[in-house]
């Protein structure tokens, strides 16, 4: 009985994919776990800090079974780049709760806006972000804003939601094209 050289090349084919797939699996996991920008307690100044962890690198050290966690970014750096990267515990011990999205979800949640009163609801990725009024009154999407400023905006602002953001931003840029009229009251027809 012989066996033929496709099927030899098959099967080993086979066996690397099913290799690959083993290892590729649990790296993929380390990708989507580290991904994201995180707001820590920078251990040298105790004061916020944004940083991101090479996701891109600690999936590959699972993908070989030699895994390392080190900061990409760090919005101390340049000044404390040679830092000792301590702020890395905080990232292993608190994975999701320290991710800026999730804190921010976790601010908005259950909160009405400032202007209209209707609930912000759950964040999503796609929808338009909601907005912070600040107590000078502008209102300020929350991506444009420091991470690592966040946590003391949280304290100080008002959320708003997206609409009245948009139309808040047009009123206060153009005074001149807004006029504004006492809500009539409902007529019975």
């Amino acid at each position: 009985m012989t066996v033929s050289i496709l099927t030899i090349i098959i099967a080993v084919l086979v066996i690397a994919g099913g290799l690959f797939v083993v290892r590729a699996v649990p790296s993929l996991r380390a990708l989507f776990k580290w991904r994201g920008e995180r707001i820590v307690t920078c251990p040298e100044t105790k004061e916020p800090a944004a940083v991101n962890v090479a996701a891109g690198e600690a999936a590959l050290g699972v993908f070989f079974s030699e895994p390392t966690l080190r900061l990409k970014e760090c919005s101390r750096w340049p000044e404390r780049k040679g830092c000792g990267q301590d702020c890395l515990q905080q990232v292993e011990a608190n994975t999701q709760n320290c991710l800026v999205w999730n804190m921010v979800s976790k601010w908005y949640e259950g909160k009405s806006c400032a202007f209209c009163h209707k609930p912000i609801g759950t964040l999503h990725h796609l929808d338009h972000a909601p907005a912070l009024l600040g107590p000078d009154f502008h209102s300020t999407e929350w991506k444009n804003i420091s991470p690592e400023k966040l946590p003391q905006i949280f304290n100080t602002h008002q959320p708003v939601c997206w609409n009245c953001h948009v139309t808040e931003t047009f009123r206060h840029q153009h005074p001149e094209l807004v006029t504004d009229r006492a809500p009539e009251p409902r007529r019975m027809m």
